[in-house]
């Protein structure tokens, strides 16, 4: 080997020990985030079956993104991702104005954020959503994507327009910026219909969705499949319940 390839080979070596390091910094992060005691109970107990640990390494949450939970809810997603990036990152939980949002999940959301100071709440109307362009560095999306299908009265759920959803989020995200999808897998069909009667999505009609805005598929995960679930069920039902086949998209803005 002459002095040259033997440089180039070193260099090489180096920048893959170097990758290496940095992803197992990475994968040590979320897993001490998942771990940390002042995390709520409630959320705690969701960890069987949400596994935040494969999922954000699988996603490639690193610490120092500026992040975002779409759809926040009580902040479940937010919490993690927050304890994640850290003081030199920081998360957006974007929660929307429907349905209203109960008092406990107001209290949850607002106790988290008197726990960590590297999240930030902002609201935006359901039908609209909308963020500073190339603003952020990764996105999750958790089992509500297919309410961007739905419409109700009862629950004061206007219409939407799921692409103008992923046309303003595809114009949030940096290059290289990472969309993560989760949610209750669905029969091919009527997308709104079948979100209507059971709250599930082809994966295929979110995968459509993603790549019409401008977003490249990048992988897609079976960590929270389950083949006993038929798919016929509202994902909520009691014998369902946190155990529906989920599947998970990454998508990347290139």
């Amino acid at each position: 080997m002459t002095f040259r390839n033997l440089t180039v080979a070193l260099s090489l070596a180096f920048a893959m020990q170097s990758a290496w390091a940095a992803e197992t910094s990475a994968d040590r992060s979320i897993a001490s985030a998942v771990s940390t005691p002042t995390r709520a109970t409630a959320s705690r107990a969701l960890d069987a079956s949400r596994k935040p640990v494969p999922v954000l390494t699988f996603l490639g949450l690193k610490p120092g993104m500026k992040a975002a939970d779409l759809m926040t809810g009580a902040g479940y997603w937010a919490e993690i991702m927050g304890l994640v990036v850290g003081p030199t990152g920081h998360v957006t939980a974007f929660q929307p104005d429907a349905p209203p949002t109960d008092p406990a999940t107001t209290k949850a959301v607002n106790d988290m954020l008197q726990r960590e100071s590297t999240i930030s709440l902002v609201s935006y109307p359901w039908a609209h959503f909308s963020t500073r362009a190339d603003s952020l560095d990764f996105a999750i999306i958790n089992d509500n994507y297919h309410d961007l299908y739905w419409e109700s009265a009862k629950f004061q759920i206007p219409h939407a327009d799921p692409s103008e959803f992923t046309h303003a989020l595809y114009a949030a995200m940096r290059h290289g910026g990472i969309v993560g999808v989760i949610d209750h897998v669905a029969l091919p069909g009527d997308a709104r219909a079948t979100v209507d009667k059971l709250h599930r999505i082809d994966p295929e009609q979110v995968k459509s969705d993603f790549e019409a805005a401008g977003f490249k598929l990048a992988g897609q995960s079976d960590l929270l499949a389950n083949p006993a679930d038929d798919h016929t069920s509202f994902s909520s039902a009691p014998a369902i319940l946190h155990k529906t086949d989920r599947f998970i998209l990454k998508f990347v803005k290139e």
